[in-house]
């Protein structure tokens, strides 16, 4: 079978995924993408583009698999003399309804920036199966939904919600978490506290650090290490932690390769997440893969993809009792460095994941 998946923002996560599915995947798949720069042109403006390059392509696709920074409506319309009788399927990495928007945004000041979640549904009401990649993101993007089509000063199409409901699936990010294999590296020293998420407000760093710098004030014994990406606008409190907590820090800032990336994820004991927002969480499994143990807040999608029976000892609900399920963690570390999480991430390997994808594309064009 013939894929053609249609990426505008090709970077980062969405890079990883489109390329591990081309190389994991039975099936023959080609990638018309676009640089990962200025998602909000490529939301707006991307599908033109693609349109006109897969135009001059000499390819016919038996299946179109796009993902949700595509105005996938305005693609078709220009294609539909080579797409008009080939099925879709749209795949959601976030959406820009139920995505927390900063208020510092200049499209949030000016009540525009819910053009971005219009086509989201647009998109999602012309794609013949819509997925997203966990019961969390469906759940909250159709939720949203609704309150958003209430909002229309008339003909709010509420209708279409249940059209969009039924032909939604849940279909897990796929991780080439095997690649961490071979960089396995001890735990040793004091117990060392991860970070390896984007520098952004929606990561909640703020909490993430205050709980650290209670814990230096009592003058617990830890050590931190700090990754992920960092942007121009980062928030503040990264500086303000490099400082209060420079005798604790051993690395600052991104790491410049997969390897050293690995083995600090390996040399790691513990991971305190505080994110805001997060429709999947691909850091949080890699490091969990690792067997970092993780402490992760009730809400978003961390109850789903954590097994029920690992919430008493790994799910917080507040500030408060991740401070103590932290303090309880050093005070442990030698218990907590023979755990083994490794089997709960296991489950998203592209090993265990690529026969449910090709599976479900095979039977959208039968």
């Amino acid at each position: 079978m013939n894929i053609l998946l249609l990426e505008p923002y090709f970077t980062g996560s969405h890079k990883s995924w489109a390329e591990d599915l081309q190389n994991f995947s039975s099936n023959e798949i080609n990638i018309l993408s676009m640089k990962g720069h200025f998602w909000k042109w490529r939301m707006q403006g991307s599908a033109i583009t693609l349109a006109q390059k897969f135009n001059e392509m000499n390819i016919q696709p038996d299946l179109i698999l796009a993902t949700d920074m595509l105005d996938l409506t305005t693609f078709l319309s220009l294609t539909r003399k080579k797409t008009y009788n080939t099925p879709t399927v749209i795949y959601f990495h976030e959406n820009q309804l139920s995505y927390p928007w900063s208020i510092k945004d200049k499209d949030f000041i000016n009540k525009e920036h819910k053009y971005y979640g219009f086509i989201n549904y647009s998109s999602a009401l012309t794609a013949d199966k819509v997925l997203f990649n966990s019961n969390y993101h469906k759940d909250s993007f159709l939720n949203e939904l609704k309150l958003f089509l209430k909002r229309s000063p008339d003909h709010n199409e509420l209708d279409t919600i249940k059209k969009i409901k039924e032909k939604s699936d849940v279909l897990y990010i796929g991780i080439d978490l095997k690649r961490f294999d071979p960089f396995k590296a001890k735990n040793e020293g004091s117990p060392l506290i991860l970070w390896n998420h984007r520098w952004e407000y929606d990561k909640n760093p703020e909490i993430f650090f205050k709980v650290l710098f209670d814990l230096h004030k009592e003058e617990i014994d830890y050590r931190l290490v700090i990754l992920g990406e960092r942007y121009n606008n980062y928030p503040s409190i990264f500086d303000e932690a490099k400082e209060k907590l420079k005798s604790k820090i051993i690395h600052f800032g991104y790491c410049n390769s997969s390897k050293e990336y690995a083995e600090w994820l390996w040399k790691s004991d513990i991971l305190p997440v505080t994110n805001n927002q997060d429709f999947f969480g691909i850091s949080i499994m890699e490091a969990i893969y690792c067997d970092t143990y993780p402490l992760l807040p009730n809400r978003l999608t961390y109850p789903e993809l954590l097994p029920v029976d690992y919430h008493d000892e790994h799910i917080y609900t507040n500030e408060s009792e991740l401070l103590s399920k932290l303090t309880s963690a050093i005070d442990n570390i030698e218990y907590i460095r023979n755990l083994k999480f490794n089997k709960i991430a296991q489950a998203y390997d592209w090993s265990k994941m690529i026969s449910i994808y090709d599976k479900l594309f095979l039977s959208l064009i039968k």
